[in-house]
C-alpha cells in the first residue's frame, strides 16, 4: 500500500491509495474560500476528526479520502459550478474509475457548527451511510 500525504492545488489532503487498484472510492471534499473564519475552520477540523475517529478503516483501505479544497485557488473554480456551491460545505462523492457516480451535500453542518458532538455524529453517520450505499 502506498501512503501519501499530498497537496492538491494548494489544499491539504489525506490521501491513501493502493497502487494498481481500480478507482472505486468515496471522496469527502470540504470546500472553503480563501477567507477562513473560526467557524469555517472548525467545520473542516470537525469533519476531518469525524472521519479519522469513526471511519479509520475506510481511510486506511483507501475507500475514503478527505480533501480540503479552496475554491478560490486557480483551477478549483469549477467546483462551485459542479456542486452549485454558495457557501462552505462538505460534499461526499462516489467516484468509480475516475467518474463521479453520485454525490451528497452534507448541508446540515451549518446547523451543528456550534455543537461539536452533534456535528461529528452527523458527519460520521452520513458518511457511513453513503459508503454503505455505494457498495
Amino acid at each position: 500500500m502506498l501512503l501519501a500525504i499530498a497537496a492538491i492545488a494548494g489544499a491539504s489532503a489525506l490521501v491513501l491509495a493502493e497502487e494498481g487498484s481500480t478507482s472505486d472510492k468515496i471522496m469527502a471534499y470540504y470546500f472553503h474560500g480563501s477567507f477562513r473564519c473560526p467557524t469555517c475552520t472548525n467545520m473542516e477540523k470537525y469533519s476531518r476528526e469525524a472521519m479519522e475517529n469513526n471511519l479509520k478503516d475506510k481511510l486506511a483501505s483507501g475507500k475514503l479520502e478527505f480533501v480540503s479544497v479552496d475554491v478560490e485557488k486557480p483551477g478549483n473554480e469549477h467546483y462551485v459550478k459542479d456542486y452549485q456551491l454558495y457557501t462552505k460545505t462538505l460534499i461526499l462523492s462516489h467516484v468509480l474509475d475516475g467518474k463521479e457516480i453520485k454525490s451528497k451535500n452534507l448541508d446540515k453542518i451549518w446547523e451543528y457548527a456550534r455543537d461539536k458532538k452533534k456535528f461529528i455524529d452527523y458527519v460520521a453517520g452520513e458518511t457511513r451511510r453513503f459508503v454503505e450505499e455505494s457498495k
